[in-house]
């Protein structure tokens, strides 16, 4: 019977991180749907504030094309607190032609789900959403975003939260003047307070 102490495992050198500062940052920025803050950053890839910050200022100069590289097709842009990768105006109308030539000509069912229960409770995060649908919206949401159905309307100052409505190009798609002639939504989409209370 040999004598193991679990506690000898805790002082087990833990592995290096993977790739430079600025590598971790790059793949982290690259999956990122919303803005995230020098914190969050420093969190995902193990590495100080100060050390995290100086690696965003170098890749912001990298693909501004401030050093010995070209200017990049997108760009790093701090947004309401944190940062994200963003495609360069310049190519915003190359990226809408391609993505409109891209798209299905119909929505799947959980598109359409997503973007009932943004145009219902505009405006709306993703974690509202998926809360509301009880699943992940992720990409769905990319998907309306390419479609231009939705759009981001603003950035919450403190939780750096995207909140999300419908676009003019909905009303057409609907053959409606505004969202004002939706059908009215039954009370239980918000809490399903008001409808329990009814039955009583």
């Amino acid at each position: 019977m040999t004598d193991e102490n679990p506690i000898e495992t805790e002082d087990a050198p833990r592995p290096e991180p993977v790739g430079t500062v600025p590598q971790r940052l790059e793949a982290i920025l690259l999956i990122a749907d919303e803005p995230l803050s020098l914190v969050s950053l420093a969190t995902a890839v193990g590495a100080p504030v100060p050390a995290v910050r100086q690696a965003l200022e170098g890749l912001v100069a990298d693909y501004d094309g401030r050093g010995s590289g070209p200017r990049r097709g997108f760009e790093l842009r701090e947004v309401g607190g944190g940062w994200r990768l963003y495609v360069r105006d310049d190519f915003d109308g190359l990226v809408a032609d391609y993505i409109g030539g891209q798209a299905p000509a119909r929505l799947s069912q959980a598109a359409l789900e997503t973007l009932a229960v943004i145009a219902y409770k505009q405006p709306v995060t993703r974690s509202q959403v998926a809360q509301i649908r009880a699943v992940n919206v992720d990409s769905v949401v990319r998907t309306l975003l390419a479609r231009g159905l939705i759009t981001e309307l603003f950035t919450d100052p403190e939780t750096g939260a995207i909140n999300y409505g419908t676009t003019d190009q909905l009303l057409q798609h609907l053959g409606i003047n505004s969202l004002d002639e939706l059908p009215p939504i039954s009370p239980l989409l918000d809490d399903g307070a008001d409808g329990f209370d009814d039955i009583a």
